[in-house]
């Protein structure tokens, strides 16, 4: 598979390199960092609409805190972008950016 030279395509081709299945659907993880904690109640609010159940994880010492949410669905490189894409522009008017994502496999 092809993906562009950008961060999201970097992870992946490291998913692609270690045997990941694109076939089936997974849990995809994506992060929302805010630039004040806690977030606003309305920024939890919109992403509980959006994407359903979220966790909040506080700061601690390895750093800032950040929501999750997981989106079910095939991994292309379309659909992460397009989530963070989607998450950011919500996120913007509270201090929140989605620019990162994983799958735990």
């Amino acid at each position: 598979m092809m993906w562009p030279a950008d961060s999201d395509g970097d992870v992946l081709r490291r998913m692609q390199a270690s045997g990941f299945d694109f076939s089936k659907t997974h849990s995809i993880d994506f992060n929302v960092d805010f630039e004040n904690w806690p977030p606003p109640q309305v920024a939890l609010d919109l992403l509980r609409a959006q994407y359903g159940d979220i966790e909040l994880f506080d700061p601690d010492e390895r750093g800032m805190g950040y929501v999750l949410f997981r989106v079910v669905a095939l991994a292309t490189y379309e659909l992460v972008t397009s989530v963070q894409k989607d998450a950011t522009s919500g996120m913007k008017p509270y201090g929140g950016v989605c620019e990162s994502w994983g799958v735990l496999y």
